[in-house]
């Protein structure tokens, strides 16, 4: 008998969660998908200082304010690759093991992404919501099975 197959969501989400592993800040492991309207990966993302910076995980925390000020989040790094290599990200769906914290939120909106599933609803800021709410942008919140 053939086993069931995935659906994309759930495809989709286990891979950030797989991404996530590759975190380099212990405070939250964090993995990004963002894909495109055929199903195809574009970008990955996850938690970890900037390229040829140490990382929280071999020096420390650098905090202010309750949160770490050396990591780039895991959305952050997904949408900056795919500037820095010209991607295009608009209509793009996003996959983040975490709700978007605000400043990710905003940019994920003005990168011009189409809808965010999320796992964990960790942190959700009220603005964030508005702010998708606003702009049209769904976010769905998915279970899956452990890896």
């Amino acid at each position: 008998m053939a086993k069931d197959r995935l659906s994309w969501q759930e495809y989709f989400m286990k891979l950030a969660k797989n991404v996530a592993m590759r975190g380099t800040c212990d405070r939250a492991y964090v993995g990004c998908v963002i894909v495109n309207e055929e199903n195809r990966i574009v970008s990955t993302g996850y938690n970890g200082s900037i390229k040829g910076n140490p990382h929280c995980d071999e020096v420390g925390h650098t905090m202010r304010d309750g949160h770490c000020i050396a990591t780039i989040h895991a959305e952050m790094n997904a949408l900056l690759y795919c500037a820095k290599e010209g991607i295009k990200v608009n209509e793009c769906i996003c996959y983040v093991t975490h709700f978007p914290c605000l400043n990710c939120t905003k940019a994920l909106i003005q990168a011009g992404i189409r809808k965010i599933y999320y796992n964990e609803a960790y942190r959700v800021d009220d603005y964030a919501l508005e702010l998708l709410d606003r702009n049209n942008i769904p976010y769905e919140k998915i279970e899956v099975d452990e890896l």
